[in-house]
Parts: C-alpha cells; structure tokens; sequence
C-alpha cells in the first residue's frame, strides 16, 4: 500500500474552534493596568525609584480615564452597564448562600464583578492620593492613606487571581489565556464582532509617548534643582 496515498487519506486535524470575547483595546487596557500598578507597587520605596513610580502613577490614571470612556462608548461586553448587571447577581447570590443552595459559576461572576470594580475604585483612590501627596497638597498623613491604598489594591489584585484560576478550573479553561487573545475556545459566533486592533495599538502609543516624555523632561528639571539650592546658599553666604 502507497504510504503517501494513506496518509492524504487520512482527515486533516481541524483547528478548534474559537470565538472573539474580548476586544483588543480592552486586553490592552487589561495588561498595561497590571504592569503600572505592579510597577509602582515595587517602586514605591526610596527615592531613586521616585520619577518611574510617578510617571506609572500617571499612566495609571490616563487608563482609568481611557477604561471610563470605553465604558460609557465601547461595546456592550465593556460597558458599565454591563458590570452593573452582573453586580446585581450579588443579591440573588447571597440569598443563595443563607439558603445553602450555592451556584458555584454564578457566585464566582459575581464575586470576580465586585473584585474589578472595587479593584477599580481602590485604584483611582491610589492614584489621587498619590497625586496629592506628590504635589504636596496635604499634610504628610496623606502618605498613609496612600500606602493603605496602595496595600488594599494588592489584596485585590491577588483576589482576581485567585478567582481567574478558580473559574478556570471550574470551566476547564485558561481565562487568563483568553485575556491575551481574546478569543475563548468553543463553538458559536463572535460576540464582539470588532476587534479595534488600530485603536488598542493607539492606547499603546499613548503610554509610551507618555513614558518618554515624563523621562525626557523630569532629568532636566532635577538636574535643575541641586544648581537651584547651590545658587541660593551662596546668596545667603553673600548676606553673611
């Protein structure tokens, strides 16, 4: 028997199929949010790490700015509304609890809607009081609430982990996977039909424009300073 016949013979392994869940601007969004707070997160500390952990601060809020209009203009998937709906499972799912009737997938939805939205929050609180402080509009208490902040959104963070592998689990799928492709395993249509590549390439270039800027320009107005406070003492040696 001919080899090479056989093997054409044989049926081609089919792709799996996949559908699109999630849109590029929103995966970008998604994974540019976790590097800044992480990144500021670990440079927090000291001053010689001062200038990346306020350009991150920064970005920071330039996201949330972006997340917030994405959600009152994007797609239905990334809308507030959408969140609202899931938040308010959150009655249904309690009274599920106290009746001992517990819905697993349901309760993890919720639960993960309530972490991103309070993780969300805590971020926005971190990045203004950050601002302040750094802008010295407070007293110094403010770098306590700052590091609370900062401390609550780690918590958080470390909640969705949890609650992503969980729900990965459950469904027997890499969710996290699907926030870097968009695209969920599984048969049906698309349920974002736009993937808006250009747009999420342009929130990229924006973080960078701005991280190249914020470098740029923040070691000239340092350097500025020392000269500045050398200029002054020898004024007041002058005065002597």
């Amino acid at each position: 028997m001919n080899t090479t016949s056989a093997s054409r013979a044989e049926p081609r392994a089919q792709a799996q199929p996949s559908r699109r869940t999630i849109d590029a601007p929103t995966r970008a969004f998604h994974w540019l949010m976790a590097l800044s707070f992480l990144g500021a997160y670990v440079t927090a500390e000291g001053e010689r790490w001062r200038l990346v952990h306020v350009t991150l601060g920064y970005t920071v809020i330039g996201l949330l700015a972006f997340r917030l209009a994405w959600g009152l203009l994007g797609p239905a998937q990334v809308r507030l509304s959408a969140w609202a709906g899931r938040l308010r499972g959150l009655g249904p799912f309690i009274e599920s609890l106290r009746a001992g009737r517990l819905n697993g997938q349901a309760g993890l939805n919720v639960v993960q809607a309530l972490a991103v939205v309070c993780l969300l929050a805590l971020l926005a609180l971190s990045a203004a009081s950050g601002y302040t402080l750094y802008e010295e509009l407070t007293g110094e208490w403010m770098e306590d609430v700052h590091e609370v902040l900062g401390n609550a959104a780690l918590a958080v963070v470390g909640l969705h982990v949890a609650l992503v592998l969980a729900a990965s689990a459950l469904r027997r799928q890499n969710l996290a996977l699907t926030m870097v492709t968009g695209r969920k395993p599984g048969p049906g249509p698309d349920l974002v039909k736009h993937n808006r590549g250009p747009l999420a390439a342009l929130v990229l270039a924006c973080v960078l424009a701005g991280w190249a800027w914020q470098w740029q320009n923040a070691p000239a107005t340092e350097a500025t300073q020392p000269a500045a406070a050398a200029h002054r003492r020898g004024h007041d040696s002058d005065d002597d």
